[in-house]
């Protein structure tokens, strides 16, 4: 659960660079909190932290299950290409957000993977 714990983390740590960029935008673009609107660089940051925080909701319980109940290290997998799908996910949405599928689909498949793999796994052990 050692891999899945790091994952987590990687994870979370993603999330507050996100987040700090967000902040750092707002500065840049004096964009007043509470606004989220202002100068587009600023929206689509701010639309990849939500994103993000929204996708984690989901990803973070999917992970633990997979990991205590299918495999760990198969979880901790999934978690790094779901990061790495975040990332990709970023890059689109600030360069053309009407590119960012790609990125979207490769974070958010492994959450889905794991988590009818988990299901199936747990139902399996009631036959």
């Amino acid at each position: 659960m050692e891999a899945i714990a790091i994952v987590t983390i990687l994870a979370l740590a993603q999330f507050i660079l996100f987040s700090i960029q967000v902040g750092s935008l707002r500065g840049k673009h004096q964009v007043k909190a509470p606004a989220v609107n202002g100068h587009t660089e600023f929206e689509r940051m701010f639309r990849i932290q939500q994103n993000t925080m929204e996708q984690l909701v989901v990803f973070l319980p999917a992970l633990w299950i997979f990991g205590r109940f299918v495999n760990p290290l198969w979880g901790a997998g999934f978690g790094l290409v779901f990061i790495a799908g975040r990332f990709i996910y970023r890059a689109a949405y600030l360069k053309d957000p009407g590119t960012r599928g790609p990125g979207f689909t490769i974070s958010f498949l492994p959450t889905v993977i794991m988590l009818v793999w988990s299901l199936l796994a747990l139902v399996l052990t009631f036959f």
